[in-house]
């Protein structure tokens, strides 16, 4: 980490302490949305759909819905869009004939989109897939809005140097994170003492290990407050997602891993607290509801007017926390030992992790399965020599294939004992 006048960071993070007003009339904002049709990518849109002289959209891509993705860049005047199935070519460039909105296809045309001129990138690509666009967003020095969590467990030290070396502004979406980055303004670097993230505990918080054991698909996809995609909330019942933030909180704020606690809150108004050496703690609280760490994300340094939901307290009344049960959700636990292990930990449990929800959501893995699963690969990718720290992109998307690779060779026992 770094001093500078006017903020803090760590590599390639920027965290203001003392921020410069914008004026109200200042230039158009060119934004680019990868994972335009996804949780995210909605909420983002419906943001900026309030300020149409204010953002101008560069590109939009989509996983493969061509449909929902062309109809998008014709409402926003996208310049380009691109599924990165390259199957949905033809769909998306029938349904953007005659509106001289580019199509394309592909990896390729996905960092294509990624490395063309806007000032702003939203980054919601979800998976390992998400790291190469990303990449070329950090690469060209663009303000990158993070809400893929795999850019910094893939290869989150790699990630923030060049990020660094780039001069590029990486700006955390998920909400945990724009917590700590918010609460980060209220002292310096040599003052933080701890970083809190919260966790509402997802579904099954109140669920004995037999009860979990047994979770169906249905059941894991009820998330209590928030409304996501099927994969992250999946992810969210396990505990799992609140491990990779744990990682992703080490690069972003260059914290080790001692000083970067868990708490579970039921509420989720709570998003993230940090705790000052003199024993002050400074809190970010709001609705549960993504669009507002976005609209801190895309108007930053400012703030903009959103219709977002507003804090009653007095409705909510009371605030509760409890400690994590790591023996209940031993996800949470793996992805500590992940990353305190360090080196290509954190990739394997990832690409392990994708693999098993996968197969969870198939209905060929038990939700039980889920960390079994991730566990073994941890232990495979010790005794397959893959624990050193990728030295590029390259590497780590090495690790992460060999990775799903060995996963998979293990599967069939591993999905016989997640269903005894």
């Amino acid at each position: 980490m770094r001093w500078r006048k006017d903020c803090w960071y760590g590599d390639g993070m920027i965290a203001p302490l003392a921020r410069t007003r914008v004026d109200e009339a200042r230039a158009e904002r060119r934004i680019t949305i990868l994972g335009a049709t996804g949780s995210v990518g909605a909420s983002t849109i419906d943001l900026i759909r309030g300020y149409p002289d204010r953002y101008r959209v560069e590109a939009v891509s989509a996983g493969r819905n061509a449909a929902a993705l062309a109809k998008l860049a014709r409402e926003l005047g996208a310049r380009v869009a691109v599924v990165a199935d390259p199957a949905a070519y033809d769909d998306l460039k029938s349904a953007l004939a005659g509106s001289g909105i580019e199509a394309a296809a592909g990896t390729d045309a996905l960092i294509e989109a990624a490395s063309r001129p806007a000032d702003w990138v939203m980054a919601a690509i979800t998976g390992a897939t998400g790291l190469r666009p990303t990449m070329a967003a950090i690469e060209r020095g663009a303000t990158v809005a993070l809400a893929n969590k795999e850019c910094l467990v893939c290869a989150g030290s790699l990630f923030m140097r060049r990020a660094a070396e780039t001069g590029a502004t990486v700006l955390p979406v998920d909400s945990e994170h724009n917590a700590i980055f918010q609460a980060l303004s209220a002292g310096g670097r040599d003052d933080v003492e701890r970083i809190i993230l919260t966790a509402s505990g997802g579904p099954f918080r109140a669920w004995s290990r037999k009860q979990i054991q047994a979770a169906t698909l249905e059941q894991a996809l009820r998330h209590p407050n928030w409304s996501m995609g099927p994969k992250i909330t999946i992810d969210s019942a396990t505990l799992m997602n609140k491990g990779l933030e744990l990682i992703e909180a080490h690069h972003l704020f260059g914290m080790p891993a001692e000083k970067i606690d868990v708490l579970v809150h039921p509420q989720s108004v709570v998003h993230g607290m940090v705790e000052f050496r003199d024993g002050s703690v400074v809190a970010q609280l709001g609705a549960p509801d993504m669009r507002i760490p976005i609209a801190h994300c895309l108007a930053w340094p400012d703030r903009m007017a959103a219709p977002n939901p507003r804090l009653d307290l007095t409705q909510i009344a009371t605030l509760t926390f409890e400690p994590p049960d790591l023996t209940r959700f031993p996800a949470l636990r793996l992805a500590r030992e992940a990353l305190e292990a360090g080196g290509a930990a954190p990739t394997i449990l990832n690409a392990a992790n994708e693999v098993a929800v996968g197969e969870f959501i198939a209905g060929r893995l038990g939700f039980a399965g889920i960390p079994a699963l991730v566990e073994t690969a941890l232990e495979l990718g010790a005794r397959h020599d893959l624990m050193a720290e990728p030295p590029s992109v390259d590497a780590a998307i090495a690790v992460d294939h060999v990775t799903r690779r060995l996963v998979r060779e293990v599967l069939p026992e591993s999905a016989a004992r997640s269903i005894e």
